[in-house]
């Protein structure tokens, strides 16, 4: 797959657009309304001000006794109080317009991530990639955007109607008003390519202080026991002396080009005092025009200068599209795009006769790491319904990655799968509950309660807590923490010591009820006895859930023994496979891998 496929702005803005087509369809509307409002108080206040200095009224007004001057002053809060109405309509499309779009990209975002393998880390650290999901950050950037072309396209129309206007009103006045605007317009097209080098780095320098952080938070043991404090320090003051640097020629620029357009606008206002002065002096300017010029510079000057902004901005939004497929490839980019639906349609459908594992056929599985060329190849084997299969090894020899590839974790180069005879095509979306529950070589809980830590979204009324409790032996240590199963455990299960970790990780399986139990060296920071009272348990659910199956990564002795299958791995390859008392007699790798068991029973 073509790595740097990339997807054109053009064409995110139009998904985007199609996506929530109502949405900003209204605050387009609403766009043109708030922008073709400002025309009319201008027209208004002229009208005023040419009837308090007697440049306008008829002699029918006056004969009929009509005070139109009172009506034209209600007229214009109404229309006021129309335009506050109409900005609460235009602000709240607007907003929903990005919020929802920022919620269905995030959410394309995080699936992504979550459909990478295991061999596919994230290109950046955890907390460069939060930056990209900020709202004021690059998702901020993408979603926003598209909201400016109906307020671009809003005010250039009502800025050429005001333009119109104060041109039949006085020509010259409006060329010198607006000719050096347009010079500054080209100028800022000119200038944004080095603003768009700026905002680059500057997106760069703050994933690199967010990252450092979030490594430095989850290596906090590691940095005290290796007196690397000031070390720490000193190397987030350097990343935070980089950024401040680009910000500050970030904002510099940003300054100088904001001040050289005020200078021009201020310029031309200025002008234009002079001009009107002179002119309504000689008679050919009246109050009502000089007060509809001041009503229509407020927003008009400012659409030359915005226009450079905009084409800006869209430049911009190409670097933040980049930043976000990152996290995206090696998926298509398209997968930024692809259609919202609920994570239940996204999994394997469970058919009913799949639902109960009569024999899992592993056949030729094979799995290589990229660089070392370690993994697995050509293993195959077989797992009936209700057996306790146990894979052991030497450290290196493949067990975990044996695993991980079974469970799509890893993706297979070759082989394949049969659940009940038929081939599994996916195995990430397969092998998940109720047909299978995995728990890892090291365990990973969440900074929440240790109940929700356990449950993880299962609805606790359909779950059997304290039978899952009991059977990971971990009732004992619930009742001895302060606050139950609504103790916060900490980032990573910290405020537990290793063998809970483990324990809960696997209450979190038992609750789920799956046929098929998957077990990666469960019991490695286990005592004797919690390990034997472990054993004993999952004894006992199996014998209460008939046909409940484990495949068991393990070298502790209470666990070979109860195997009906062992399963020898060597250097990634099937050594050997049968009952333990068979391999101690002729497999010379298992009669080792048992003598270098020093944990008893």
């Amino acid at each position: 797959m073509n790595q740097s496929a990339s997807l054109p702005t053009w064409r995110l803005n139009g998904r985007m657009i199609r996506y929530q087509w109502r949405a900003y369809s209204l605050h387009f509307f609403f766009c043109i309304l708030v922008f073709a409002e400002q025309l009319a108080p201008g027209l208004i206040v002229k009208a005023i001000f040419d009837r308090l200095t007697g440049a306008a009224g008829s002699t029918a007004e006056q004969l009929l006794g009509l005070n139109i001057l009172w009506w034209l002053i209600i007229l214009y809060l109404l229309i006021e109080l129309a335009r506050l109405v109409i900005s609460i309509g235009y602000e709240w499309f607007g907003m929903t317009f990005r919020l929802l779009n920022l919620s269905w990209l995030s959410s394309n975002i995080f699936a992504a991530i979550l459909r990478r393998h295991g061999d596919q880390p994230l290109p950046v650290s955890s907390g460069e990639a939060l930056n990209r999901f900020r709202y004021h950050e690059d998702m901020g950037e993408v979603t926003d955007f598209p909201t400016w072309i109906p307020d671009q396209v809003s005010k250039w129309i009502a800025a050429i109607v005001a333009v119109v206007i104060m041109a039949r009103n006085n020509l010259t006045i409006t060329l010198v008003i607006f000719l050096p605007l347009v010079g500054v317009m080209f100028l800022t097209r000119l200038f944004w390519g080095r603003m768009l080098v700026y905002y680059r780095r500057s997106r760069e320098a703050g994933d690199a202080v967010t990252g450092f952080l979030g490594e430095s938070f989850g290596s906090v043991q590691a940095v005290k026991v290796a007196g690397a404090e000031a070390a720490v320090a000193g190397r987030l003051g350097g990343l935070n002396e980089r950024r401040r640097g680009i910000e500050l020629r970030l904002s510099l620029f940003r300054g100088l080009l904001n001040a050289l357009n005020e200078s021009v606008v201020n310029f031309g206002i200025g002008v234009m005092l002079l001009m009107a002065g002179a002119a309504i002096s000689a008679g050919s300017f009246s109050v009502g025009d000089f007060a509809l010029f001041v009503s229509y510079l407020a927003f008009t000057t400012q659409v030359p200068s915005e226009l450079g902004t905009f084409y800006g901005d869209y430049k911009t939004q190409a670097v933040s599209i980049e930043r976000m497929l990152e996290l995206v490839r090696p998926q298509p980019p398209e997968t930024l795009t692809a259609a919202a639906q609920p994570v239940e349609e996204r999994e394997q459908p469970l058919e009913q006769d799949d639902r109960r594992l009569e024999c899992l056929e592993v056949r030729g599985l094979t799995y290589r790491h990229a660089g070392n060329g370690h993994g697995i190849h050509d293993v195959s084997f077989e797992l009936p319904a209700g057996s306790f299969v146990v894979v052991t090894g030497q450290i290196g020899s493949g067990k975990s990655t044996l695993i991980r590839t079974l469970l799509g974790l890893l993706p297979a180069q070759s082989g394949e799968i049969l659940w009940n005879g038929r081939p599994v095509r996916d195995a990430a979306a397969f092998f998940r509950p109720p047909r299978c529950a995995y728990t890892a070589q090291v365990p990973r809980l969440f900074s929440d309660t240790l109940r929700e830590n356990i449950l993880m979204g299962l609805p606790e009324e359909n779950a059997d807590l304290a039978a899952a409790l009991r059977s990971s032996v971990l009732e004992a240590d619930v009742a001895a923490l302060e606050k139950g199963l609504d103790t916060l455990v900490g980032p990573r299960g910290i405020r537990l010591s290793g063998g809970q970790v483990q324990r809960a990780a696997a209450a979190r399986m038992f609750v789920r009820e799956p046929g098929l139990l998957v077990f990666d060296d469960l019991s490695s920071a286990l005592d004797v006895e919690t390990e034997r009272l472990l054993w004993e348990r999952l004894d006992e659910r199996r014998a209460a859930q008939k046909g409940l199956t484990c495949l068991v990564v393990s070298h502790r002795r209470a666990a070979l023994k109860r195997a009906d299958q062992v399963i020898v791995l060597k250097e990634g390859a099937v050594e050997a496979a049968g009952r333990l008392d068979d391999l101690l007699e002729r497999s010379p790798e298992m009669r080792r891998l048992w003598k270098g068991e020093i944990t008893e029973e």
